[in-house]
């Protein structure tokens, strides 16, 4: 195997690593969703992997130098751009199974091929767009058009998608003059710094209405976490750190198109954690609909190693 096909399964185990570390992320932020605020258990969260990224990741990698960037306006829009991702997701975890807001949110993949293509000179091949139309099939067995699931509430999901996508689209722009460690480190001092503002700004609780689940999430009063949560609040910082690390790496090192569709591990993940957790039994067309969802993944790494393949030798002629 030649070194580039090395280098892109590296990216791609980043990718299923980030995928089932998002995925304890999910699950932790929905456990809490009733009892404290998003910008509050963000906040508690960035703090915990702000101290992994400065104490561990940073250097590993190489030291603190890493943290200086000559890209300022692209991180900055990154931090923008996976706060409103954030926002919209977790918002809608809120009012949907786990599984299904997570399912929905794997439009993720299909929105960011065609950003790819569009902004980044990538070009899938044919092979590609179908395995990640595939994938997106199986999404939609999951969602059931017509069956209820196209809420409002659906929208909020999918409009974190389309924000997700936008990241890794920019992590990839990014990816060729910075480190992991520095991809990762400035969405995490973005999210210190917008949910502390948040905090300031609706942390007494006087806009909360109590009249909808999503707008008390958002704007409910923060409180000091109780004991029995701090465990959650921490893992969700370990995990969170160890995802923005890992995801960055997966798609600096990777075409953005290709590294997408393995994070759809985070859907088998959320059928587990929804009936562990929350008791939500997924039915027979979850289960088929992440098959499809995986079966997309394999599809799409066999067609990257089958290009990159080395050209066979000749092989010599004979006489006769």
């Amino acid at each position: 195997m030649n070194k580039q096909a090395q280098v892109n399964i590296f990216g791609l185990f980043a990718a299923v690593g980030a995928g089932i570390a998002f995925s304890v992320v999910d699950m932790i932020f929905k456990f809490l969703s009733g009892d404290y605020p998003l910008y509050e258990v963000v906040l508690f969260r960035s703090v915990v992997a702000m101290i992994v990224m400065l104490a561990i990741i940073v250097p590993l990698e190489g030291g603190y130098h890493l943290l200086r960037t000559h890209q300022p306006k692209l991180h900055l829009l990154r931090c923008f751009v996976v706060f409103f991702a954030n926002i919209c997701f977790f918002t809608g975890l809120t009012l949907l199974p786990l599984a299904e807001a997570v399912a929905i949110a794997f439009a993720t993949p299909l929105i960011v091929t065609a950003l790819s293509a569009l902004f980044l000179g990538e070009r899938p091949g044919p092979w590609r767009w179908g395995a990640v139309c595939a994938g997106f099939l199986g999404v939609l067995i999951i969602m059931r058009p017509g069956v209820g699931t196209f809420q409002p509430a659906a929208l909020l999901p999918f409009l974190g998608a389309c924000g997700y996508a936008t990241l890794h689209v920019l992590t990839r722009r990014a990816g060729s003059s910075e480190a992991g460690a520095t991809l990762a480190f400035y969405p995490v001092l973005g999210f210190l710094v917008l949910s502390s503002l948040a905090g300031l700004a609706f942390g007494d609780g006087r806009f909360a209405t109590g009249s909808s689940p999503a707008f008390d999430f958002l704007l409910r009063a923060w409180v000091w976490p109780a004991p029995d949560d701090w465990p959650y609040l921490i893992g969700a910082g370990l995990a969170g750190s160890a995802g923005g690390y890992l995801v960055s790496q997966a798609y600096r090192m990777n075409e953005a198109a290709l590294a997408a569709p393995f994070e759809y591990i985070a859907m088998p993940m959320s059928v587990l954690w929804g009936l562990l957790i929350f008791r939500e039994w997924p039915d027979l067309a979850v289960w088929s609909g992440s098959a499809l969802i995986i079966a997309s993944g394999l599809v799409s790494v066999w067609s990257e190693t089958r290009k990159n393949r080395p050209a066979p030798r000749p092989r010599p002629r004979t006489e006769g």
